[in-house]
């Protein structure tokens, strides 16, 4: 059993598993391909699962893939907090080019699910965190893309100072929003 909230952004979805708990710990179904199915009104079938451990302060984005490659997203924390961010990139969406933000914990147990056509990224707020997440696309490297995650036209606030963020060199070159656009998404 799963609680779904769609956020500001058609089609992103925060996903919370009902969790069981007693003295020995607790338990939850963290996916079932039916009842996410049901609950956010698409047939969506994962292909791919991927996991990475960072340190507080590792930003990670802003990523996507575009055209007949791009990745819908169902991302959640298996240990520590980051702050989860996605984009909605869709040219015909009404929301094209804001974005969200959502605290994503071990504790809280919250999942983001990313449609096709937005870009995403985290920040680790905790000490350590492992990241987890299920793609319904194959990695695809020639049709990887990225944003500035300090984009002032975004406006992301990240929480941390900025020399506390630790980028890897093919984030720090990605373009801004308004380059990115000028040139969309390939159908």
């Amino acid at each position: 059993m799963i609680q779904v909230t769609q956020t500001k952004l058609e089609g992103c979805f925060v996903v919370e598993p009902k969790v069981f708990q007693d003295q020995r710990g607790h338990f939850f179904e963290s996916f079932n391909q039916r009842t996410f199915c049901e609950a956010i009104g698409q047939d969506v079938v994962f292909v791919q699962d991927n996991q990475s451990f960072s340190t507080r302060g590792v930003l990670r984005g802003l990523h996507f893939q575009e055209g007949e490659f791009a990745q819908a997203k169902l991302v959640r924390v298996l240990q520590g907090t980051v702050l989860d961010v996605a984009v909605d990139l869709r040219e015909e969406s009404e929301t094209y080019g804001q974005h969200i933000s959502i605290e994503l914990s071990s504790e809280n147990k919250k999942q983001l699910f990313v449609p096709r056509g937005f870009a995403h990224g985290f920040v680790v707020l905790s000490d350590v965190a492992h990241f987890f997440y299920k793609c319904d696309n194959y990695y695809y490297k020639n049709a990887e893309r990225g944003l500035k995650f300090d984009d002032p036209t975004l406006d992301i606030d990240w929480r941390l100072d900025k020399n506390e963020l630790q980028l890897s060199e093919k984030d720090r070159i990605l373009p801004n929003i308004k380059e990115y656009l000028s040139n969309p998404i390939k159908k």
